[in-house]
C-alpha cells in the first residue's frame, strides 16, 4: 500500500481548461489508477459520500463513468451487497464517519470488496491515517491511498462553487458567537486550496482588505471575511507546497478573495441576458429546467426535464448575449433549419414521398436520425426565449428595468422611485422588494428611519421584506477603493454634474448594441485592474507581494505574461451551420471542444455568492485579457435565493448532524 498526494495526470499535454482537468483527473487519474503499472480489473465498484457524488456528477456523466470499467457506483452511508470478486474504488471526504464505513466494509470475515483504491477528495488528518494503517485485516486489502485534492463542484467551464450554501448566513448575522463563521471559513479555504492543488497552480493571493478605521473604532468580525478568508487558503497551500509533487514553488497564477459585500446590487437587478433571464423568470433547479410538452399519445401533457449546460451548443452561444439578441438568432437558427435540412423540407413541405426522387430519399432518410434532435433542441430554446419575452411584458420589466438602470448610473433618484410606484400597477412584490433594496444600497441613509419606513409602506412591502431590506446593512458599508472612487456597490463621492448619486460609471469605450445593458458587476472593474497590476495594495492587500517585474510596464493593457504553462481555453464564437442545417459540431457533442493557448490563470472567490453576472463577466474578460479567469463562491445565488437569504440571515437555525464535515 502506498500513501501519496495528487498526481499530476494531463492525459496528452498541459494546455487544458480548468473544467477539463477536472474532468480528466476523477476519469482518468481516479478510475482508471494502475498497480506496478497494470490496470485493476476490468470491472469496480465506486463507492462516493454525498458530496463527491456531486463533485463526480458535475463534470462526468455515468456513461463516461462506466466506459472507465465501472459496473456500479453506490453511498458510502447506505447498506450494500457484498461483491468479493469486484475491486471498490473509494472518493470520500476524509471524514470519521467516512474513514469508519470504509474499514467497516473490508474488515472480518466477509469483506464487501476484493481491494480497494481509496481517494480522499482534500488532505486526510495524521490520526485516520494512522486508525487505517492500525487495522491490519483492512490493510491487507488496501492498494492505495490518495489524496485527491479535489473538493468542489464544477458549474461551468470557468465556474465552480465549495457547496457552502449557507455562507452568506453564517458569515453575516449578527450573531457575537463566530463559531459557526469560523468553521465555515475553514471549510471554504480547504476546498479552495483543493482547486489551486488539482490545477497545480501557485497563486499571488490578494483579498479585499478590512476598511481603514480610526484608533477608537473595532473591526467587526464582516469586515475581515476575506482576510480570513485568505489566511486560511494560504495556510492550506504552505502544506501542499511541502507534500505534493511537483507543486510550483514560485507564483504561477493570481487569486482575488471578495465577499458579497463588495457588490449589493449584483444579486438584486434584473439582468438582461439570457442565462440570468433564464435562472431570474423561469423555475429551474440549478440547470435543470422543466417544462410541458404535449402527448404524443394524444392524453394529458408530458412533463420533461432539460439541463442546460456547456452539453448544449446553443446554451453556450446564447447563455451570455441580451435577450433580443437571443431571440433574433433563434429565429434565425429555425429558419435556416427548415430551408436547409431535408427531413424538415420535407415535415414542412405538401409532396408526398412519392413525389420525391430517390437522391433526395436518400438525403431525407441520411438527414432523420439527427432531425428529431436538432428540432428538438431548436423548438426548446424557442419556448423558453418567448416564455421570457411573454414574462418582460406580463410584469412590466422594461420600465422597471430602465429605472433599476438609471438609478445604478445616477440617472434617477428616490422621486423617480416613488412615482413608479405610484403610477405602476403591472410589477410583483418580489420586483418592488428588488427594487427598495437596490435604492437602499445607493442610498443607506435615506432608509434610517421615518423615511425609510415611508417609502417601504409606498411599495406595500410585507414584514419579511422590510427585514430584507434592513438586512442588507449587514453587508455595508461597502469597501471602496479610496474616497475618490466609484468602486463597490455605491460611490463615496457625488458627481458634481449629476444631482443623483451614481453606483457605476459607464465604461469607456464600449457600445451598447441593447437597451438596458448598461449595468455591469463590480468584479468586471476589479479583475482589470487586477490583469494591469492596477489594483490599490492599501485596498487589496497580497499575502506574498508580487515583485516588481511580475506586471511588465511595457504590457499592454488586454495583454497578460504567458508563462510556459499557459493552459488552454474555448473560445465563445458563434456556431455555424453545416450545408444541412446542423450545427458544425452535433447539439449533444461538448461545447468546449476548440482552445488556444492562454496566459496566466486568474482566480476570483466570491464568500457568501456569486451572481449569473458575474460568471458572464468572467466569459468575457477571458476573452479580452486573453487569461483563462475562472470563478468560484461558495454557492450561486438567482434573485429569489439571494432574497430569501436576505430574509432569514439572523434567524436562528436547528443545525443537522447532515451539514456537518468532521
Amino acid at each position: 500500500m502506498s500513501f501519496s498526494d495528487s498526481g499530476s495526470y494531463s492525459n496528452g499535454g498541459d494546455h487544458k481548461s480548468f473544467r477539463q482537468i477536472t474532468r480528466e483527473r476523477l476519469l482518468y487519474e481516479m478510475l482508471m489508477p494502475e498497480k506496478n503499472g497494470t490496470p485493476i480489473s476490468v470491472w469496480k465498484v465506486l463507492i462516493l459520500d454525498k458530496f463527491t457524488v456531486k463533485v463526480m456528477s458535475s463534470v462526468a456523466k455515468m456513461s463516461e463513468i462506466s466506459q472507465q470499467g465501472i459496473s456500479l457506483a453506490e453511498v458510502i452511508t447506505r447498506q450494500r451487497q457484498p461483491m468479493t470478486s469486484f475491486d471498490a474504488i473509494y472518493f470520500i471526504q476524509p471524514t470519521e464517519s467516512n474513514v469508519n464505513a470504509f474499514l467497516s466494509d473490508m474488515t472480518g470475515k466477509s469483506p464487501l470488496y476484493k481491494k480497494a483504491f481509496v481517494f480522499f477528495s482534500s488532505p486526510v488528518s495524521r490520526s485516520f491515517v494512522t486508525l487505517i494503517r492500525k487495522d491490519m485485516r483492512a490493510m491487507k486489502r488496501i492498494s492505495a491511498l490518495k489524496e485527491m485534492n479535489l473538493e468542489y463542484i464544477s458549474m461551468d467551464i470557468q465556474g465552480f462553487v465549495t457547496n457552502n450554501e449557507n455562507a452568506l448566513e453564517d458569515l453575516y448575522s449578527d450573531e457575537e458567537n463566530h463559531q459557526r463563521a469560523d468553521y465555515c471559513l475553514n471549510v471554504v479555504a480547504k476546498r479552495i486550496a483543493t482547486v489551486l492543488a488539482s490545477l497545480k497552480e501557485y497563486p499571488f493571493v490578494r483579498y479585499r482588505g478590512a476598511k481603514a478605521l480610526d484608533a477608537t473604532t473595532m473591526t467587526t468580525y464582516r469586515e475581515l471575511i476575506p482576510t480570513k478568508l485568505a489566511a486560511g487558503v494560504w495556510n492550506c497551500l504552505a502544506r501542499y507546497k511541502q507534500t505534493i509533487e511537483d507543486f510550483p514553488q514560485t507564483e504561477t497564477c493570481e487569486l482575488l478573495i471578495l465577499d458579497r459585500s463588495i457588490d449589493q446590487i449584483a444579486p438584486l437587478i434584473h439582468e438582461w441576458t439570457y442565462d440570468a433571464m433564464c435562472h431570474d423568470l423561469l423555475k429551474m433547479e440549478g440547470n435543470k429546467y422543466t417544462y410541458e410538452v404535449p402527448s404524443r399519445s394524444g392524453g394529458d401533457p408530458e412533463m420533461r426535464e432539460v439541463l442546460l449546460d456547456e452539453e448544449d451548443p446553443i446554451w453556450v452561444e446564447l447563455r451570455d448575449v441580451h435577450i433580443a439578441d437571443a431571440s433574433e438568432r433563434l429565429h434565425e437558427k429555425m429558419t435556416n433549419f427548415v430551408s436547409k435540412n431535408k427531413a424538415a423540407q420535407l415535415k414542412h413541405s405538401s409532396k408526398d414521398s412519392g413525389d420525391i426522387s430517390s437522391k433526395d430519399l436518400k438525403k431525407v432518410v441520411h438527414a432523420l436520425p439527427q432531425y428529431s434532435e436538432q428540432i428538438d433542441k431548436l423548438s426548446l430554446h424557442v419556448e423558453i426565449a418567448r416564455t421570457i419575452n411573454r414574462t418582460i411584458m406580463e410584469q412590466g420589466l422594461r420600465e422597471l428595468g430602465k429605472l433599476e438602470q438609471d438609478l445604478v448610473f445616477g440617472d434617477a433618484g428616490r422621486k423617480d422611485v416613488i412615482k413608479f410606484l405610484s403610477t405602476n400597477n403591472v410589477i410583483n412584490q418580489e420586483s418592488k422588494l428588488r427594487l427598495m433594496m437596490i435604492l437602499a444600497a445607493i442610498y443607506p441613509k435615506k432608509f434610517e428611519g421615518e423615511k425609510g419606513r415611508k417609502m417601504m409602506e409606498l411599495a406595500k412591502l410585507s414584514g419579511d421584506d422590510v427585514v430584507a431590506v434592513n438586512n442588507l446593512r449587514l453587508l455595508g458599508p461597502v469597501h471602496t477603493e479610496s474616497k475618490r472612487s466609484t468602486t463597490g456597490s455605491f460611490s463615496l463621492k457625488f458627481d458634481v454634474l449629476k444631482k443623483k448619486r451614481a453606483a457605476r460609471k459607464d465604461r469607456v469605450g464600449e457600445t451598447q448594441t441593447w437597451q438596458l445593458s448598461r449595468f455591469y458587476p463590480i468584479v468586471e472593474e476589479l479583475v482589470e485592474k487586477l490583469n494591469k497590476g492596477h489594483l490599490p495594495k492599501q485596498d487589496y492587500p497580497c499575502m506574498n507581494e508580487p515583485k516588481p517585474t511580475f506586471y511588465s510596464a511595457s504590457q499592454s493593457p488586454s495583454a497578460s505574461p504567458v508563462l510556459p504553462h499557459s493552459r488552454r481555453t474555448p473560445t465563445w464564437a458563434r456556431r455555424h451551420l453545416s450545408e444541412d442545417g446542423y450545427f458544425s459540431d452535433s447539439v449533444l457533442g461538448r461545447a468546449s471542444s476548440g482552445f488556444k493557448k492562454k496566459g496566466q490563470r486568474i482566480f476570483v472567490f466570491i464568500v457568501g455568492g456569486a451572481t449569473r453576472s458575474e460568471l458572464r463577466v468572467c466569459h468575457k474578460l477571458t476573452e479580452k485579457l486573453d487569461r483563462e479567469v475562472i470563478l468560484g463562491s461558495s454557492s450561486f445565488l438567482d434573485p429569489q435565493t439571494f432574497l430569501t437569504k436576505m430574509k432569514q440571515i439572523n434567524e436562528e437555525e436547528e443545525i443537522s448532524l447532515d451539514d456537518i464535515d468532521i
